[in-house]
Protein backbone atom coordinates (compact mmCIF):
# COMPACT_ATOMS: atom_id res chain seq x y z
CA UNK A 1 0.00 0.00 0.00
CA UNK A 2 1.15 3.56 -1.16
CA UNK A 3 2.20 5.63 2.07
CA UNK A 4 0.21 8.70 0.71
CA UNK A 5 -2.60 6.81 0.85
CA UNK A 6 -5.17 7.72 3.63
CA UNK A 7 -6.50 4.66 6.20
CA UNK A 8 -9.37 6.77 7.17
CA UNK A 9 -10.29 8.06 4.14
CA UNK A 10 -10.05 4.33 3.17
CA UNK A 11 -12.02 3.13 5.56
CA UNK A 12 -14.52 6.07 5.25
CA UNK A 13 -14.62 7.38 8.81
CA UNK A 14 -13.35 10.60 10.41
CA UNK A 15 -9.95 10.51 12.66
CA UNK A 16 -11.78 10.79 15.70
CA UNK A 17 -13.47 7.45 14.94
CA UNK A 18 -14.02 5.12 17.73
CA UNK A 19 -13.17 1.57 17.86
CA UNK A 20 -16.91 0.53 17.41
CA UNK A 21 -17.61 2.99 13.98
CA UNK A 22 -13.87 1.73 12.80
CA UNK A 23 -15.31 -2.04 13.22
CA UNK A 24 -18.46 -1.38 11.45
CA UNK A 25 -17.31 0.62 8.48
CA UNK A 26 -15.01 -2.16 7.93
CA UNK A 27 -18.11 -4.81 7.93
CA UNK A 28 -19.77 -2.99 5.29
CA UNK A 29 -16.26 -1.92 2.79
CA UNK A 30 -15.78 -6.00 2.92
CA UNK A 31 -19.18 -6.86 2.01
CA UNK A 32 -18.89 -4.81 -0.73
CA UNK A 33 -15.41 -5.60 -1.42
CA UNK A 34 -14.97 -8.83 -0.68
CA UNK A 35 -13.69 -11.02 -4.05
CA UNK A 36 -16.36 -13.71 -3.34
CA UNK A 37 -19.24 -11.02 -4.16
CA UNK A 38 -16.88 -9.48 -6.88
CA UNK A 39 -15.30 -12.47 -9.11
CA UNK A 40 -13.10 -11.56 -11.33
CA UNK A 41 -12.96 -7.99 -10.87
CA UNK A 42 -9.26 -7.11 -9.71
CA UNK A 43 -10.08 -3.71 -8.57
CA UNK A 44 -12.44 -5.03 -6.08
CA UNK A 45 -9.81 -7.16 -5.14
CA UNK A 46 -6.80 -4.73 -4.61
CA UNK A 47 -9.57 -2.66 -3.01
CA UNK A 48 -10.42 -5.18 -0.50
CA UNK A 49 -6.51 -5.95 0.44
CA UNK A 50 -6.42 -1.74 1.06
CA UNK A 51 -9.45 -2.15 3.56
CA UNK A 52 -7.72 -4.77 5.45
CA UNK A 53 -4.47 -3.34 6.07
CA UNK A 54 -6.27 -0.18 7.04
CA UNK A 55 -8.46 -2.14 9.43
CA UNK A 56 -5.03 -3.57 10.99
CA UNK A 57 -3.71 -0.56 11.70
CA UNK A 58 -6.39 1.54 12.87
CA UNK A 59 -7.92 -1.24 14.85
CA UNK A 60 -4.91 -1.90 17.07
CA UNK A 61 -4.10 0.66 19.68
CA UNK A 62 -0.65 1.24 19.28
CA UNK A 63 -0.43 1.15 15.71
CA UNK A 64 -3.04 3.72 15.11
CA UNK A 65 -1.30 5.85 17.61
CA UNK A 66 1.77 5.80 15.64
CA UNK A 67 0.22 6.25 12.73
CA UNK A 68 -1.53 9.05 13.72
CA UNK A 69 1.76 10.71 14.83
CA UNK A 70 3.94 9.75 12.50
CA UNK A 71 1.93 9.80 9.47
CA UNK A 72 2.96 7.75 6.28
CA UNK A 73 6.47 7.56 8.11
CA UNK A 74 4.63 5.43 10.70
CA UNK A 75 6.30 1.84 9.42
CA UNK A 76 10.30 3.38 9.13
CA UNK A 77 9.12 4.03 13.08
CA UNK A 78 8.21 0.59 13.75
CA UNK A 79 11.12 -0.86 12.59
CA UNK A 80 13.13 1.79 14.00
CA UNK A 81 11.98 1.42 17.56
CA UNK A 82 13.27 -0.15 20.56
CA UNK A 83 13.14 -3.91 19.33
CA UNK A 84 11.43 -3.53 16.12
CA UNK A 85 8.31 -4.90 18.12
CA UNK A 86 5.47 -2.86 18.69
CA UNK A 87 2.77 -5.13 18.77
CA UNK A 88 1.20 -8.07 17.36
CA UNK A 89 -0.74 -7.91 14.19
CA UNK A 90 -4.58 -7.55 14.59
CA UNK A 91 -6.40 -10.73 14.84
CA UNK A 92 -9.52 -10.64 12.24
CA UNK A 93 -11.17 -13.93 13.23
CA UNK A 94 -13.64 -12.04 15.47
CA UNK A 95 -14.57 -10.18 12.71
CA UNK A 96 -14.64 -13.25 9.83
CA UNK A 97 -16.08 -15.72 12.25
CA UNK A 98 -19.23 -13.46 12.64
CA UNK A 99 -18.88 -11.58 9.41
CA UNK A 100 -18.47 -15.01 7.32
CA UNK A 101 -19.31 -17.81 9.09
CA UNK A 102 -16.28 -19.62 9.77
CA UNK A 103 -13.26 -19.59 11.92
CA UNK A 104 -9.57 -19.07 12.23
CA UNK A 105 -7.42 -20.95 10.49
CA UNK A 106 -10.34 -23.17 9.02
CA UNK A 107 -12.40 -22.47 5.79
CA UNK A 108 -13.36 -18.90 7.16
CA UNK A 109 -11.15 -18.10 8.86
CA UNK A 110 -8.17 -15.64 7.54
CA UNK A 111 -5.35 -18.23 7.67
CA UNK A 112 -7.66 -20.92 6.12
CA UNK A 113 -8.61 -21.02 2.51
CA UNK A 114 -11.53 -19.23 2.40
CA UNK A 115 -9.62 -16.04 4.25
CA UNK A 116 -7.60 -13.28 2.38
CA UNK A 117 -5.45 -15.11 0.02
CA UNK A 118 -7.31 -17.88 -0.20
CA UNK A 119 -9.99 -18.84 -2.34
CA UNK A 120 -12.47 -17.10 -0.46
CA UNK A 121 -14.71 -19.67 -0.17
CA UNK A 122 -16.88 -18.55 2.70
CA UNK A 123 -19.99 -18.52 4.11
CA UNK A 124 -21.55 -14.89 3.37
CA UNK A 125 -24.93 -13.53 4.70
CA UNK A 126 -26.79 -11.41 1.59
CA UNK A 127 -27.02 -7.67 1.88
CA UNK A 128 -29.80 -5.72 2.57
CA UNK A 129 -31.75 -3.64 -0.30
CA UNK A 130 -33.11 -0.64 -0.13
CA UNK A 131 -35.82 1.03 -2.61
CA UNK A 132 -37.36 4.58 -1.74
CA UNK A 133 -41.14 4.71 -1.57
CA UNK A 134 -42.65 7.86 -2.14
CA UNK A 135 -46.51 8.33 -0.77
CA UNK A 136 -49.02 11.00 -0.33
CA UNK A 137 -50.21 12.53 2.88
CA UNK A 138 -53.59 10.88 2.63
CA UNK A 139 -51.51 7.49 2.42
CA UNK A 140 -49.28 8.23 5.40
CA UNK A 141 -52.46 9.51 7.09
CA UNK A 142 -54.52 6.48 6.32
CA UNK A 143 -51.55 3.87 5.85
CA UNK A 144 -50.96 2.28 2.47
CA UNK A 145 -49.06 -0.48 0.47
CA UNK A 146 -47.30 -0.74 -1.97
CA UNK A 147 -45.92 -3.75 -4.67
CA UNK A 148 -42.15 -4.05 -4.91
CA UNK A 149 -40.81 -6.41 -7.88
CA UNK A 150 -37.41 -8.12 -8.39
CA UNK A 151 -36.10 -11.13 -9.68
CA UNK A 152 -35.49 -14.58 -8.21
CA UNK A 153 -31.71 -16.02 -8.19
CA UNK A 154 -33.00 -18.20 -11.22
CA UNK A 155 -34.32 -15.05 -12.71
CA UNK A 156 -38.00 -15.86 -12.62
CA UNK A 157 -40.41 -12.58 -11.75
CA UNK A 158 -41.75 -12.14 -8.16
CA UNK A 159 -43.70 -9.62 -6.46
CA UNK A 160 -44.61 -8.87 -2.76
CA UNK A 161 -46.40 -6.63 -1.50
CA UNK A 162 -45.31 -4.35 1.65
CA UNK A 163 -47.60 -2.84 4.27
CA UNK A 164 -46.56 1.09 5.08
CA UNK A 165 -48.14 1.69 8.31
CA UNK A 166 -50.45 4.62 9.52
CA UNK A 167 -48.50 7.68 10.79
CA UNK A 168 -45.59 6.90 8.45
CA UNK A 169 -43.23 10.08 8.08
CA UNK A 170 -40.62 10.71 5.64
CA UNK A 171 -37.13 8.89 6.36
CA UNK A 172 -39.35 6.09 7.71
CA UNK A 173 -37.97 2.41 6.97
CA UNK A 174 -39.94 -0.77 6.53
CA UNK A 175 -38.71 -3.62 6.53
CA UNK A 176 -39.24 -6.91 5.17
CA UNK A 177 -36.82 -10.24 6.60
CA UNK A 178 -35.59 -12.22 4.02
CA UNK A 179 -36.19 -10.39 0.64
CA UNK A 180 -32.85 -8.78 -0.02
CA UNK A 181 -29.89 -10.09 -1.71
CA UNK A 182 -29.36 -13.84 -2.18
CA UNK A 183 -26.74 -15.32 0.37
CA UNK A 184 -23.63 -16.85 -0.62
CA UNK A 185 -22.30 -20.72 0.38
CA UNK A 186 -25.29 -21.10 2.61
CA UNK A 187 -25.72 -17.35 4.07
CA UNK A 188 -28.72 -15.98 4.19
CA UNK A 189 -31.28 -13.64 2.24
CA UNK A 190 -30.75 -10.14 3.55
CA UNK A 191 -33.64 -8.09 3.89
CA UNK A 192 -35.81 -5.51 2.08
CA UNK A 193 -36.08 -2.13 3.15
CA UNK A 194 -38.66 0.53 1.81
CA UNK A 195 -37.20 3.78 3.06
CA UNK A 196 -40.21 5.80 2.76
CA UNK A 197 -40.80 9.47 1.10
CA UNK A 198 -43.95 11.90 1.98
CA UNK A 199 -45.01 13.87 -0.96
CA UNK A 200 -45.56 17.58 -0.45
CA UNK A 201 -49.63 18.35 0.18
CA UNK A 202 -50.69 21.57 -1.59
CA UNK A 203 -52.83 22.41 1.84
CA UNK A 204 -51.79 20.76 4.44
CA UNK A 205 -48.22 21.18 5.84
CA UNK A 206 -47.08 18.43 8.45
CA UNK A 207 -44.70 19.02 11.22
CA UNK A 208 -43.89 15.80 12.79
CA UNK A 209 -47.34 14.37 14.01
CA UNK A 210 -49.31 17.95 13.53
CA UNK A 211 -50.60 19.49 10.62
CA UNK A 212 -51.03 23.04 9.95
CA UNK A 213 -53.38 24.91 7.55
CA UNK A 214 -54.83 28.07 6.46
CA UNK A 215 -58.68 28.99 6.42
CA UNK A 216 -60.14 31.95 4.75
CA UNK A 217 -62.46 33.90 6.82
CA UNK A 218 -64.20 36.96 6.26
CA UNK A 219 -63.62 40.27 7.30
CA UNK A 220 -66.86 40.55 9.12
CA UNK A 221 -66.30 37.04 11.20
CA UNK A 222 -63.02 38.46 12.03
CA UNK A 223 -64.60 41.48 13.56
CA UNK A 224 -67.95 40.11 14.72
CA UNK A 225 -67.65 36.34 15.54
CA UNK A 226 -69.00 33.41 13.63
CA UNK A 227 -67.88 30.39 12.52
CA UNK A 228 -65.56 28.77 9.79
CA UNK A 229 -65.07 25.68 8.36
CA UNK A 230 -62.19 23.54 8.54
CA UNK A 231 -60.83 20.94 6.52
CA UNK A 232 -59.74 18.04 8.26
CA UNK A 233 -57.07 15.60 5.99
CA UNK A 234 -59.27 12.76 7.13
CA UNK A 235 -62.24 13.74 4.67
CA UNK A 236 -64.43 15.70 7.54
CA UNK A 237 -64.92 19.29 7.75
CA UNK A 238 -65.10 20.92 11.84
CA UNK A 239 -66.99 24.03 12.87
CA UNK A 240 -64.80 25.90 14.22
CA UNK A 241 -66.30 29.07 16.13
CA UNK A 242 -64.55 32.45 16.13
CA UNK A 243 -64.67 35.03 18.84
CA UNK A 244 -65.62 38.68 17.93
CA UNK A 245 -61.92 40.83 17.50
CA UNK A 246 -60.38 38.16 16.24
CA UNK A 247 -57.20 39.04 14.75
CA UNK A 248 -55.98 38.32 11.32
CA UNK A 249 -53.30 35.55 11.39
CA UNK A 250 -54.54 34.16 14.42
CA UNK A 251 -54.29 30.17 15.19
CA UNK A 252 -56.36 27.92 16.56
CA UNK A 253 -55.54 24.00 18.14
CA UNK A 254 -58.14 21.43 16.87
CA UNK A 255 -57.24 18.58 19.50
CA UNK A 256 -56.42 14.72 18.16
CA UNK A 257 -57.42 16.20 14.16
CA UNK A 258 -53.59 15.75 13.34
CA UNK A 259 -51.54 12.93 11.65
CA UNK A 260 -51.23 9.19 13.35
CA UNK A 261 -48.61 8.70 15.85
CA UNK A 262 -46.84 5.79 14.80
CA UNK A 263 -47.43 2.65 16.74
CA UNK A 264 -49.44 3.93 19.08
CA UNK A 265 -53.32 4.95 19.42
CA UNK A 266 -53.22 8.34 19.22
CA UNK A 267 -53.09 11.36 16.93
CA UNK A 268 -51.31 14.70 17.08
CA UNK A 269 -52.95 18.17 16.36
CA UNK A 270 -54.95 20.40 13.60
CA UNK A 271 -53.32 23.58 13.63
CA UNK A 272 -55.94 26.46 11.99
CA UNK A 273 -54.35 29.53 10.65
CA UNK A 274 -57.30 32.53 9.85
CA UNK A 275 -56.47 33.98 6.95
CA UNK A 276 -58.85 37.37 6.27
CA UNK A 277 -60.14 37.61 3.03
CA UNK A 278 -60.76 41.29 2.06
CA UNK A 279 -63.79 42.05 -0.56
CA UNK A 280 -62.37 43.29 -3.94
CA UNK A 281 -65.22 45.11 -5.09
CA UNK A 282 -67.93 47.26 -2.90
CA UNK A 283 -71.15 48.58 -3.72
CA UNK A 284 -72.10 52.35 -3.58
CA UNK A 285 -73.80 51.31 0.16
CA UNK A 286 -71.04 49.18 1.32
CA UNK A 287 -68.77 52.39 0.45
CA UNK A 288 -71.04 54.48 2.72
CA UNK A 289 -71.03 52.32 5.18
CA UNK A 290 -67.33 51.63 5.23
CA UNK A 291 -66.63 55.50 4.92
CA UNK A 292 -68.94 55.85 7.90
CA UNK A 293 -66.73 53.84 9.88
CA UNK A 294 -63.50 55.38 9.05
CA UNK A 295 -65.43 58.79 10.33
CA UNK A 296 -66.08 57.38 13.49
CA UNK A 297 -62.54 55.21 14.03
CA UNK A 298 -60.66 58.35 13.16
CA UNK A 299 -62.61 60.48 16.07
CA UNK A 300 -61.86 58.22 18.55
CA UNK A 301 -59.08 58.82 20.80
CA UNK A 302 -56.27 55.86 20.07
Amino acid sequence: MSPLKDYYQILGVSRGANEQEIKQAYRKLARKYHPDINPGDTQAEAHFKEINEAYETLSDKEKREKYDRFGSEWKRYEQAGPGGDYGSSTDFSDIFESFFGGGRGGRGGPGGPGGPGGNFNMRMDGQDVEQQADITLEEAFHGTQRSVQFSNPNGTPRTITVKIPAGSDTGGRVRVAGEGGPGHNGGTRGDLILVVRVLPHARFERKGSDLHVTVDSNMYTLLLGGQVQVPTLGGKTITLTIPPHTQNGRTFRLSGQGMPVLRLDRRGDLYAKLSAVLPTKLSARERELFEELRRVAEAQPL
